[in-house]
């Protein structure tokens, strides 16, 4: 008997319920990157925040999804910083626009951000852009408000094309972290990563948990510049989930890499990915799962207007079933009402 309670009390402490990750924060509701978003997603049940950090011309690091601000802040209708506008080749695409890295924080202090769709439109102009000091003062702000631990699941963006200018962005992340007491292996944090020789550099400085992420095409940009001929998909056979598995603690595939979808658009069966990660003693996380009726498969959708949102709850849970241990999503709401179901 008394061995029977200690495997069910040794089993019990092994399984926990899966995490929401709120993907660049509530996104879908609000302004991505915003205090106000990440807030948002906090109250909507969001167990980690996600900023997408990028450098500033001065060395602060803010959260953007890229450093192109072009689409994603009111920054074309600022005349005194039209000559600011430029050319320049980002992981082998040459892009046009306004970047972060030609601009002081003061400077892109003045600017004010802008949603992605529909619902998120409706608050452009209202919210500031914000730095990774300032995500975290306030996320340890929301613990005390809230009675919980919120997690922080920072991505290093563009990491090559940083180190290469000038502006790495993993000394002064870690640096961030250590001054608001995120250290160590059991810290809530996880860092994330589309390439592989950041992470790699990372597992050297650092005992945080370590995320791969892997796309359904291509390959990670340091691999492109370095004439390594594997691809994301060479990632997720076996070899490459033992290589990760090296230094890191998760891996996040693109969604459909784990459950595709069948020709009429209908959840298809699981790969059998998530699995094979797990066996190779890793968790796994993915992205991203939105509500939008344009993103969901038709028997999950509410109403014609493909920009309305439908059941991301009921996708989740297929996803939760499966054994994903974590979804990026923006609207944190739909995911965590799935993953309190569990």
């Amino acid at each position: 008997m008394k061995r029977l309670l200690l495997f069910v009390v040794l089993s019990l402490n092994a399984w926990s319920k899966p995490i929401v990750i709120a993907h660049r924060g509530a996104s879908g509701y609000l302004p991505e990157h915003t205090l106000e978003g990440y807030e948002l997603a906090v109250r909507q049940g969001a167990d980690y925040v996600e900023p997408d950090l990028v450098p500033t011309k001065d060395g602060h690091l803010v959260a953007r999804h890229e450093n192109d601000i072009s689409d994603t802040t009111n920054v074309a209708e600022h005349p005194e910083f039209a000559g600011r506008k430029t050319s320049k080749s980002v992981d082998g695409r040459q892009i046009t626009g306004w970047f972060t890295e030609d601009f002081t924080l003061a400077e892109l202090k003045s600017l004010r951000a802008r949603g992605r769709n529909r619902a998120s439109h409706a608050y452009d102009g209202r919210f500031s852009i914000v730095t990774f000091e300032e995500i975290l003062r306030a996320v340890r702000g929301w613990e005390k408000s809230y009675g919980r631990t919120i997690g922080v699941y920072p991505e290093t963006k563009h990491p090559s094309y940083f180190r290469r200018i000038g502006l790495p962005i993993e000394d002064k992340m870690l640096a961030i972290l250590s001054r608001y007491g995120y250290q160590g292996a059991n810290a809530p944090v996880y860092i994330q990563s589309f390439e592989v020789s950041n992470l790699k550099r990372l597992h050297q400085m650092t005992e945080i948990p370590l995320v791969q992420l892997v796309d359904d095409a291509g390959a990670p940009q340091d691999w492109v510049e370095s004439g390594r001929k594997e691809t994301y998909a060479d990632m997720v056979k076996p070899a490459g989930l033992a290589e990760i598995a090296s230094y890191a603690s998760a891996v996040s595939p693109y969604k459909l890499m784990l459950i595709r979808r069948n020709p009429d658009g209908s959840l298809a069966a699981d790969t059998g990915l998530i699995q094979a990660a797990h066996e190779a003693g890793l968790k796994v996380h993915s992205w991203t799962f939105r509500a939008e009726n344009s993103f969901l498969p038709p028997a999950l959708r509410i109403g014609s207007d493909p920009e309305a949102n439908g059941s991301l709850k009921d996708e989740v849970r297929v996803y939760f079933e499966a054994g994903l241990d974590g979804v990026f999503s923006n609207m944190p709401d739909q995911a965590a009402a799935a993953r309190d179901q569990l």
